[in-house]
């Protein structure tokens, strides 16, 4: 049998279970929301897809975990575009300052590096994963693992276990399934079907943060793997901007490239200057000297100082390269040749999901009052570099509050 939502329904002889709280999803988004019903003495029951919670998190922790970002307020805000006037409130209450206060008190101190960018002195996840989900017992919270969502019935939501199905109804409930990408590790997107048909407005999912496609050439092999420095990107007419990134067998990957995911997703041409730090004169002249007997490649190594990584790319995306001032001018805009970004589920985040005019100013579901959703399954994106989980706390905790507002009214 199945409901209005088109999903298998629990036996009818089945009677929901009844709860104060529920949290779906265990990522950082939902152990937020659960903390915060928690810390207000509300018990809460998290219900997880997978057998382990925040596989995400823990991804994201072999590179270091990166939390936050020390910066001035309102360039952390304008990391986060149109959406920003949505989140402000969110990320005054809990933003960099505080995500770090939060780490510290889960044992884990941290410390920001060169770029402003704020780690676990660990550098890792697990320690502070550990550590949170000690707090989430100690409050009193229930973990259920393999429980998958789908849909409502009613008042209940309804999940396939491992015990069969099931149906919870909760005082309040919090959504925080993630995005759409990296599906071996929860995020799927498939909530989107039962939010869709239950009427819910969604935006399209789309690869946030994510490398592009290159068809190299069959010379290009030999570079696989090699990091590219010292070079400056540029999408569209946007700034230049200075990150590294890698060359693989799949095309480009690496801080560098997220960081312009959104302006190449949407289609912008990439350039890049190989010299970032020299202008287009002191090239042209460098190139004027005369390299006797010296092929082109090693007066470009000598002259100008290329490594290989971006001499490669000179080669791959430059030629048939011209001479004089053309060429100092090609090496300081060097169009990149792409083929677009990678599969969203290759992307570290993604874009769309639940529509902003959905939710109230609470994260509450206008259409089902007294159920909330937070973190990357929001419609929403920002950049890698502590944006996006800064976002995905602040969302939890916003809405998790509000949650237990709710319960004590």
């Amino acid at each position: 049998m199945s409901n209005r939502a088109g999903m298998q329904e629990a036996a009818p002889e089945q009677a929901a279970e009844r709860l104060p709280a529920l949290v779906v999803g265990a990522g950082p988004a939902g152990l937020m929301a659960a903390e915060a019903l928690g810390a207000a003495g509300v018990p809460v029951v998290i219900a997880e897809a997978l057998a382990a919670p925040a596989r995400k998190f823990l991804m994201a922790g072999k590179s270091g975990l990166n939390l936050t970002r020390a910066e001035p307020f309102e360039p952390f805000l304008a990391a986060y575009a149109e959406a920003a006037p949505r989140l402000r409130p969110m990320l005054e209450a809990f933003g960099p300052g505080e995500v770090c206060r939060w780490a510290e008190g889960l044992g884990q101190p941290v410390f920001a590096g060169s770029t402003g960018r704020v780690f676990p002195t660990a550098m890792k996840a697990s320690p502070l994963l550990r550590a949170w989900l000690g707090r989430l017992a100690g409050q009193g919270a229930q973990l259920r693992r393999r429980w998958h969502w789908g849909g409502w019935d009613g008042d209940a939501s309804v999940f396939e276990t491992p015990e069969g199905p099931r149906r919870m109804a909760a005082g309040v409930t919090i959504l925080a399934f993630g995005g759409a990408s990296w599906a071996r590790l929860g995020s799927t997107g498939a909530w989107a079907g039962p939010l869709a048909q239950a009427g819910l407005p969604l935006a399209p999912f789309a690869p946030a943060n994510v490398g592009l496609k290159v068809d190299w050439s069959v010379p290009m092999a030999r570079h696989f793997g090699l990091p590219v420095k010292g070079v400056a990107l540029r999408a569209g007419a946007g700034p230049w901007h200075r990150g590294e990134f890698v060359i693989s067998a799949r095309g480009l990957e690496g801080g560098g490239i997220y960081a312009l995911s959104r302006p190449l997703r949407d289609g912008a041409p990439l350039v890049a200057d190989l010299l970032p730090d020299r202008g287009p004169d002191w090239v042209a002249d460098r190139l004027s000297r005369p390299r006797g007997k010296a092929s082109l490649s090693n007066h470009l190594r000598k002259a100008l100082g290329l490594d290989p990584a971006r001499l490669a790319l000179l080669m791959e995306f430059g030629r048939p390269l011209p001479e004089g001032p053309a060429l100092a001018a090609r090496i300081k805009a060097l169009p990149i040749a792409h083929a677009g970004p990678r599969p969203i589920d290759e992307a570290i985040s993604t874009a769309g999901g639940l529509m902003w005019q959905a939710l109230d100013p609470d994260l509450m579901l206008t259409a089902r009052p007294g159920t909330f959703a937070a973190g990357e399954m929001l419609d929403w994106e920002a950049p890698t570099g502590g944006y996006l989980l800064t976002a995905c706390l602040a969302t939890g905790r916003w809405a998790g509050q509000a949650a237990a507002r709710r319960l004590a009214r």
